[in-house]
């Protein structure tokens, strides 16, 4: 199996969980868990993928990160197109898992009423969530390349992109449910339809506006020695522009 395949699969898969459990725990349990335990299990899972398939293809599952890293010079921009397929059908595949079971098994409620899709209109307007997606993803992502960088300290990345994007979670799920991952979003609001789909363009462009401001503000606080970027969230030292070797 190439390096590219193995990348790909990667993404797939971990975008896969991160949408049925992390999405999941609000469908199945948000009565239950509340904001607070949907915001724990992003994070979470987000921590727990990060030293699962880091080292493989550092874990990006959000296209948002992968457009970060790749105006970062971190990878080629074929290299970033497989990843975004690979996110984008890693979603479909979670939120049909899903759809799945809260459709064709009698006593499995969706909680959310939405299939966990992202929206505006209850607590927050549309331009409103625009500047909110955009301020969340850019978080993310400037974490995310500031802690994967030369100068960050090695093997605690993981650890730091899970609690901020616990943090995220917890800002805007009272808001618009939290994006900050155009692949989240769109899993779930194609099998949902109605409202979510028709307002899903929202949380694929604002987050993609985000990764990229993110990505111009990196270089400025970062030293000019150490400004490459890794994708391997464990913090790893590893080769930003070849293959890297699985461990």
């Amino acid at each position: 199996m190439t390096q590219q395949i193995r990348e790909a699969l990667a993404e797939f898969v971990g975008t896969l969980i991160l949408v049925f459990f992390a999405v999941g725990s609000a469908v199945f349990g948000v009565d239950r868990i509340g904001a607070v335990g949907v915001a724990f299990t992003f994070g979470l899972v987000l921590l727990a993928l990060a030293y699962a398939i880091g080292p493989t293809s550092g874990c990006h599952v959000n296209p948002a990160v992968t457009l970060g890293v790749l105006l970062r010079g971190g990878m080629s921009l074929q290299r970033a197109g497989v990843y975004w397929l690979a996110q984008v059908a890693g979603a479909i595949a979670g939120a049909a898992l899903l759809k799945l079971l809260t459709s064709s098994f009698g006593k499995v409620k969706d909680q959310t009423g939405t299939l966990g899709s992202n929206d505006w209109g209850t607590s927050i307007s549309g331009p409103g969530a625009f500047v909110l997606e955009i301020i969340l993803t850019f978080l993310l992502v400037f974490v995310v390349l500031l802690v994967t960088g030369r100068a960050a300290a090695p093997g605690f990345a993981g650890l730091a992109i899970g609690l901020v994007l616990t943090a995220i979670h917890l800002v805007g799920i009272p808001l618009d449910g939290t994006s900050v991952n155009p692949a989240r979003s769109l899993g779930p609001a194609l099998f949902h339809g109605g409202t979510p789909l028709s307002h899903v363009w929202l949380f694929i462009v604002a987050p993609l506006v985000g990764g990229l401001l993110a990505a111009l503000l990196v270089p400025v606080l970062t030293p000019a020695a150490t400004a490459s970027v890794s994708s391997d969230p464990t913090g790893a030292d590893v080769p930003t522009t070849r293959p890297r070797r699985t461990r």
